[in-house]
Parts: C-alpha cells; sequence; structure tokens
C-alpha cells in the first residue's frame, strides 16, 4: 500500500526545521531514518501533509566526548554506534546492543534519534539508555531543555518532545571504569519482547545494580525493587537473592498479550532475562538454560 501523498521538505539547517514545524503544526512530521515511520505512513496507520527531511542539517551526527559525556548526535544511525570507537570502549554494552538491532538494512538507515523519538514500545535503545543514566537535549526555536531519558517516553508512540522541537543529542555519562553493563533481549520478527539493561556500578568497594526493563510495556521501567535487593550485595553472592527478587518484579511488569506472546510469556522472560543481565554484567557466566 502507498502512503497518502505528502510535500517533501529538505531544509538545510535547523532555523529552517523549526519554521516548518511552526508553519504546518500538526500536518508535519520531522524524518530521520524513517524506518518507522515509512512503514507506518504506507500502512497508512499514521498520515502527515509535510514531511521534513533532517538528514541535511548539520552537526547532527557522529560521537565525541565532551566534559566526562558522550556526545551522541540524534542522527547516527545504529550501524555507526555499533562500529564507533568511542561507543566501543566506553559503552560496549550499548555498541553490542546497536550491533543487534533489526537486520542491517534498518541498522543503517534507522537512526537512534528517530527510534527515541517514534516511541515504538517493542524497542531495544530505550531500556540500556535509562540504565546508563542518558539525557536528551530538545531543541526548539525558543531554545533548548534537558530530558532524562528514564522521562522521555510517556507510553506507546508518546514521547515529552513538543511539536516544534527537535531532539538533536544524546548524552550518556562516561561510566566508571569498575562499572559494566549489559543487555538480554528475546524476540521474534525482529523485534524484541522484552529487553533488559543491568549495570553493575561498585563505588568505594560496595556493589550498586542498575536495572530496566523495555519492549514489555508502553515505556522502559526501572526495577527497583530488585536493586534495593541486590544493594551492596558482591557478584558471587547473588545466587538465590537475584532469582528471587527478579522473579517477584517481573510479576508486577505491566505487560500485556500482543503479537510478541502473551502477557505471562513476556513476565517470565523478564524474569530469566533479569538474571541473565546481571550476571552478564557483574562478570559471571551467564546462564544457558532456555527462556
Amino acid at each position: 500500500m502507498l502512503p497518502h501523498r505528502f510535500q517533501y521538505h529538505r531544509p538545510d539547517n535547523l532555523e529552517q526545521v523549526f519554521e516548518l514545524l511552526d508553519r504546518y503544526g500538526d500536518d508535519v512530521a520531522p524524518y530521520a531514518g524513517g524506518t518507522e515511520l515509512l512503514l507506518a505512513l504506507k500502512a497508512r496507520v499514521l498520515r502527515y501533509e509535510h514531511l521534513v527531511d533532517l538528514k541535511r542539517v548539520p552537526g547532527l551526527k557522529g560521537v565525541c566526548e565532551s566534559d566526562g559525556q558522550i556526545v551522541i548526535g540524534a542522527l547516527s544511525s545504529h550501524f555507526s554506534l555499533a562500529t564507533d570507537p568511542i561507543v566501543k570502549r566506553l559503552v560496549p554494552a550499548y555498541a553490542a546492543l546497536s550491533d543487534n538491532i533489526a537486520n542491517i538494512r534498518v541498522r543503517v538507515s534507522g537512526t537512534i534519534g528517530g527510534n527515541l523519538c517514534f516511541a515504538e514500545p517493542h524497542a531495544d535503545p530505550p531500556a540500556m539508555l535509562a540504565a546508563l543514566g542518558a539525557s536528551l537535549t530538545l531543541r526548539g526555536r525558543d531554545g533548548q531543555r534537558r530530558v532524562a531519558m528514564a522521562d522521555f517516553i510517556e507510553g506507546e508512540f508518546t514521547t515529552v518532545r513538543g511539536p516544534a522541537e527537535v531532539l538533536t543529542e544524546v548524552r550518556i555519562p562516561a561510566p566508571a571504569a569498575s562499572a559494566r553493563y549489559a543487555y538480554c533481549s528475546f524476540g521474534h520478527l525482529e523485534r524484541p519482547a522484552v529487553g533488559i539493561a543491568a549495570g553493575y556500578c561498585p563505588e568505594r568497594g560496595t556493589p550498586h545494580y542498575r536495572i530496566w526493563a523495555g519492549a514489555i510495556a508502553g515505556r522502559p521501567a526501572q526495577l527497583r525493587s530488585v536493586e534495593d535487593a541486590l544493594e551492596g550485595v558482591p557478584p558471587d553472592k547473588l545466587g538465590d537473592v537475584l532469582a528471587e527478587a527478579a522473579s517477584a518484579a517481573a510479576q508486577e511488569l505491566p505487560a500485556h498479550d500482543d503479537l510478541q506472546g502473551s502477557a505471562d510469556y513476556k513476565r517470565h522472560l523478564a524474569a530469566v532475562l533479569t538474571r541473565r543481565a546481571v550476571e552478564q554484567a557483574a562478570g559471571l557466566q551467564p546462564r544457558r538454560k532456555a527462556a
């Protein structure tokens, strides 16, 4: 099926982008890689009279280090992040995640900013970025604001980005040398049914853990009960504490039945993947038992 007719705009700078967003309001959509948006337009689930292609706008691609943070341009593709030397050195778990998103076509065309702004619930990056403490920079004509990744997605296909704002960059605090992260997911049709991001972040010899669940609900969910249960527990003592906490937390997740599986099945996956992700982040041999 072909999409409804629309007018295609290719601005050369952000000022032109803001002008188009102001002019056309609800009838316009910013366009990055288009891997999600174009499918929705072709299926006629969405309809816009105007698309604003951001790819000519300078300064929205690439990765650099600045003031102890990893700064990622919103138009950086998943493939570029999977192979970027800064990302691979400082957050190798995110490079590995990017290298396993969907398929090679999506990884080459799809962008981190497009993925986050479209807010398709069955996506890999949001939970991992939340676990890493990332923040997003939104720019509009009146200036810019910083939003924590944990607060950016409000629900399925819904974010806090205003209609006249553009996501320009993602900032990740450079992890301490002692910190390790892992991401484990399971699904089919190239989308995760559940994804768990875990961080092992010792401070002054005391173990701390960060654990987020993604894809199972409309927005990433922090597994605070698991974090609290594991607070101060060294990796070699995780044992039954982790299994019990993961199972209990998974039962509280707001899962629902869909093409990715039943709610009960996804909660089971969440418990299994939480154990695997935490063990991997803590440097333990991951469990091999099938989900």
